[in-house]
């Protein structure tokens, strides 16, 4: 039996900043507030908790002054900094520099039509907190659709500019490019901006592959995570014995039953830009003690 880790899963680029800051400041002992999850996975969440980190929500943040608070990687629109300003809180900002890049984009869109005749569509999940920051750059007026049904619910006669969640796919945001271009009005204009952060966008393809080389795959991502949500569908149509599992204490005998008996059995873990490695090696010494004790 063998047992491998995906080595390009885990934490990305943005996740493993805001982490770091916060590490940073903990560390320092100095109080520091965290609004939101500061990564959808409960277990670093945890972790971080241990440390110091408090998680608060906005009613809380309202009602917070001169204090130190995190933002999360994800972003927030423009009213979470007037709120810091006024109460007097001292922001640790964050925000992913790919999401900080889309916001300025989105803000200079909505401020370059001051009659507001164009519609800003956003590809992406309705309510997830990157969204949230995005729709805040158009004061809530840009128009979220998470699916191609959704486009068809478009004012084709009036102009549009589609922009996309940094974490949604590729192969669906090109699908809702080719249906806008394909029902345009010829006197409207359609401008698109394919915002999709590459270094998630490529995790795609390299785990479908992992996936298909194990017999079994345990994909390790919090319950929160709609990156993780997507990856783990492309494992589980790879490869049909792929396990969604939060914590180590999920997995299963039963996820290998099929499998046990074969001289060469193959079992893959990977996980979401939200998983630490950490986890995903708990993941693995589960496994060994939970095989090894049936043998």
């Amino acid at each position: 039996m063998s047992i491998e880790i995906d080595t390009g899963s885990g934490f990305c680029f943005g996740v493993t900043r805001a982490i770091s800051k916060a590490e940073e400041e903990l560390q320092a002992g100095r109080p520091l507030y965290c609004l939101g999850d500061i990564v959808h996975n409960g277990r670093e969440v945890e972790r971080l908790r241990a440390l110091g980190l408090v998680t608060i929500d906005h009613a809380a943040l309202a009602e917070l002054h001169d204090a130190n608070v995190l933002l999360r990687a994800h972003g927030e629109p423009p009213a979470t900094y007037r709120q810091a300003e006024a109460n007097g809180i001292h922001l640790f900002d964050a925000t992913c520099p790919v999401v900080l890049h889309l916001q300025e984009r989105i803000r200079r869109e909505y401020e370059g039509d001051s009659q507001h005749r164009r519609q800003i569509v956003i590809y992406g999940k309705r309510g997830h907190a990157e969204v949230l920051g995005l729709v805040g750059q158009t004061e809530g007026t840009a128009i979220v659709i998470e699916t191609l049904e959704e486009a068809q619910s478009l004012d084709f006669h009036r102009d549009i500019a589609l922009y996309s969640q940094t974490t949604k796919s590729v192969e669906g945001f090109r699908e809702i490019v080719a249906y806008i271009q394909g029902h345009i009005d010829p006197c409207a204009t359609f401008t698109y901006y394919d915002t999709i952060c590459r270094q998630v966008a490529n995790r795609m393809p390299h785990i479908r592959e992992f996936a298909a080389c194990h017999d079994v795959i345990l994909f390790v991502c919090g319950h929160k995570s709609s990156n993780g949500r997507v990856l783990y569908n492309e494992c589980k149509n790879v490869n049909p014995r792929s396990y969604m599992i939060d914590d180590p204490d999920e997995i299963a005998l039963s996820f290998f039953a099929d499998v046990r008996s074969k001289s060469d059995c193959s079992i893959g873990i990977c996980g979401a830009t939200s998983t630490p490695k950490w986890l995903m090696e708990e993941c693995k010494v589960r496994v060994e003690e939970l095989l090894g004790r049936h043998e």
